[in-house]
């Protein structure tokens, strides 16, 4: 079994001074400036200012040798090696001892000769910095070429990875939770032969109640129709320790990853000794325990450590690298890449989508990690299906072990553009792959599939038909009624049929169109004599591109503000979608003002900010001294036009009293940890309703300023 290298045994070179490397300050400067050209990278400073400046970077970067990459480790703001960086350097060293000398244009030249078993024994070796160098140096050939040699193989109740297969993972995603509809997903893509690799939803609700419920339904759920997978549900890493001590089944254990110990830290509230301690109780209680091989589930994708301005000068990739290094540690079932999942402020459009795809499956391959891909999209980016399509069959090609199965591509919860079972059938077909072993035989069982006198894999005659999973027609159409977005099942070969493309298409259009909306200002103040204040985006596409910009008052409107008396304060904001405000606010400011005033909790004028961003409310926070800030904002639009006009809500806790604020970072290990949040999300006609919203927010406010609490904590006081 794989065991764990006590942190503070794994050595890390001293830190040395920064030196030039040509025209370049720093390690971080050269990784970032001989990187692909990518928004991200642009916007942080760290990009190449021209074709010429990139390949000077690439031709030093490629005369490196690794021993100089080893023994110059980045660091944080403070100069300081984290711990995911630490990590990093769990290595092979007998390995890398033959290795040290060679530059790293030489390895990749390397790479490129040697066989599979090879590969992967020299990717044993090299520390996160070490693979990014090497993919920064690669062309497209390259990196499919180097990744389609190595293999990664799971197991829990399937083999994940085998030769000859390419596996999908189910995601049942219901913007109430619903079990109808998550009951639904799930028949529509066990039909259509998907869910080998896992069905896995993201909760709109994690609590621990709720998780639990989601859990066992889904198990229920496996094992009525026979499915040899695995569930999961994807919510925060606590959420699911605390269900697995109550003795809920939790089959695998997910959580995302960031690359810095400070964006893990501080946003997604998780440290490497939580992590690790996940990995024991799952090892000692797991449902699968005895059967499974590896039992954790990661995400990762590029951008998130720059957004949430924790990347510490490092670029991207770099950062996306050191996700890798650390997820390595614990010998994860599957992986899952979500790159495109942020926005333009990350990657802009469908090219520098597809070539941060293909390098981050390069590097996890490279780094002994079981990949599987979700080249993805938002409408608020220059990306569309097609790009995601040139993704797939790249990646495909590449060797990738799994992709997401969204149906007809629209998450009907988070608000993104994600692979479908359909594009996984495709791409088995394209380029003769199959399920995994022991779901392929299940789904011959019931005809999903069928076995040629070739051995060949082809469609059967129910592939395609997820109401053979129920009891009759009468509950299938009952289904049908509690999931949004469903236009059809019809099919043409392994695609939707014209009629619900078409349909599918349309919708995305018109709420990409959402997207650029203009908030009717005069029209909100009026009504609910709101004050306005300004954000420090100047318009809307620069609002689009630049999170932080969002996020900030400008020095004018933080003049305007002084420290208040009130304990809340309610900011309204666009965000990414001015239709979902509208539709919304009238009905769920009636019901929070009312409730606010019923349960005597003082709260401000309200506030409304055009080209807003979550964090806005910590800056108001501030500027107001509230103890705590509703924020509620337009969110991206999803996949039909009811989605368009999906408000959430974000609860930011202030942490301004000394003693709760020591309490709150004796919980996240956080010590500077400023706020904490509850979010209640999908609010619209076809997720949770306005009204309903607004009665929520007023227990969730109440229960807030009762406990002093937000968030994870505030759920384990429950």
């Amino acid at each position: 079994m794989h065991s764990l290298t006590p942190l503070d045994s794994v050595q890390v070179p001293p830190v040395l001074p920064m030196q030039n490397y040509g025209a370049f300050y720093g390690l971080k400067a050269l990784l970032g400036a001989a990187d692909f050209d990518k928004a991200g990278d642009r916007n942080a400073g760290l990009a190449a200012r021209s074709e010429s400046e990139r390949e000077a970077a690439r031709g030093l970067l490629a005369e490196l040798t690794l021993l100089h990459l080893y023994n110059n480790p980045l660091t944080d703001d403070r100069g300081q090696v984290d711990r995911v960086m630490r990590v990093n350097y769990d290595i092979d060293h007998s390995t890398f001892a033959g290795l040290a000398s060679l530059r790293v244009g030489d390895l990749k030249d390397q790479l490129l000769s040697a066989t599979g078993e090879r590969i992967a024994a020299i990717g044993r070796a090299l520390t996160g910095p070490m693979v990014a160098a090497i993919a920064k140096l690669c062309d497209v050939h390259e990196l499919i070429l180097i990744a389609s040699r190595v293999r990664k193989v799971t197991k829990a109740r399937t083999l994940l990875g085998a030769r000859g297969t390419l596996s999908s993972r189910l995601q049942p995603n219901h913007p109430t939770d619903d079990l109808r509809g998550l009951s639904l997903l799930c028949y529509w893509g066990l039909s259509i032969g998907s869910g080998d690799a896992l069905i896995g939803c993201n909760p709109a609700v994690d609590t621990v109640e709720n998780v639990d419920r989601l859990l066992r339904h889904l198990a229920e759920l496996r094992a009525q129709t026979g499915a040899p997978t695995q569930v999961c549900v994807l919510s925060h890493l606590k959420t699911q320790l605390a269900c697995l001590q109550r003795g809920t089944p939790v089959e695998v254990m997910f959580q995302s990853l960031a690359g810095t110990e400070d964006a893990n830290l501080r946003e997604f509230d998780i440290t490497v000794e939580l992590l690790d301690q996940a990995l024991t109780q799952m090892r000692e209680s797991g449902a699968l325990k005895g059967t499974a091989k590896q039992c954790l589930y990661f995400e990762t994708g590029q951008g998130s450590e720059f957004t949430y301005g924790r990347h510490h000068g490092m670029d991207m990739t770099t950062t996306e690298a050191l996700c890798y290094g650390l997820a390595r540690r614990y010998d994860p079932f599957m992986v899952n890449n979500v790159t495109g999942f942020i926005g333009p402020e990350t990657h802009k459009d469908g090219r520098e989508m597809v070539l941060a795809n293909l390098q981050d499956h390069f590097m996890g391959k490279l780094m002994g990690l079981p990949m599987g891909m979700a080249p993805c999209f938002t409408l608020h980016a220059h990306i569309g299906l097609e790009s995601q399509q040139i993704a797939t069959q790249l990646l495909t090609a590449a060797g990738a072990n799994f992709y997401m199965d969204v149906a007809l591509n629209t998450d009907r919860m988070l608000a993104y553009f994600d692979t479908s079972g359909h594009d996984v059938q495709t791409l088995r077909e394209v380029s003769g792959k199959q399920p995994a072993a022991e779901y392929l035989a299940w789904a011959c069982e019931r005809g999903i599939f069928v076995l040629n006198a070739d051995g060949e894999v082809l469609r059967g005659p129910r592939w395609g038909d997820p109401s053979q999973f129920c009891a009759s027609q009468a509950e299938f159409e009952e289904l049908i009624k509690a999931t949004p977005c469903v236009p059809g099942f019809a099919t043409a070969g392994p695609r939707p049929a014209s009629n619900v493309q078409r349909r599918v298409l349309a919708d995305q259009a018109a709420a990409r169109d959402a997207v650029y909306a203009d908030l009717r200002v005069a029209e909100i103040k009026t009504r609910w004599g709101m004050r306005l204040v300004a954000t420090k985006a100047p318009s809307r596409e620069a609002h689009l591109n630049s999170a932080s910009l969002g996020a900030r008052l400008t020095a004018d409107s933080r003049a305007a503000l002084q420290h208040e008396s009130a304990r809340v304060q309610i900011v309204v904001t666009d965000g990414l979608s001015a239709e979902a405000v509208h539709a919304n606010l009238d009905d769920l400011m009636n019901v929070l003002l009312d409730g606010l005033k019923a349960r005597g909790i003082s709260f401000g004028q309200p506030l409304l900010a055009k080209y807003g961003r979550v964090k806005l409310a910590e800056d108001l926070a501030q500027c107001l001294d509230a103890e705590l800030v509703i924020c509620l904002i337009g969110e991206r639009p999803g996949g039909d036009a009811l989605a368009s006009r999906s408000l959430s809500a974000y609860l930011a806790y202030h942490l301004r009293n000394p003693e709760v604020q020591r309490v709150a970072a004796t919980y996240s290990r956080n010590a500077a940890i400023a706020f904490e949040y509850t979010v209640i999300s999908n609010i619209y006609s076809g997720g949770l309703c306005a009204l309903e919203a607004g009665a929520l927010l007023v227990e969730r406010v109440s229960e807030m300023l009762d406990l002093r609490a937000a968030g994870n904590r505030l759920e384990a006081m429950r």
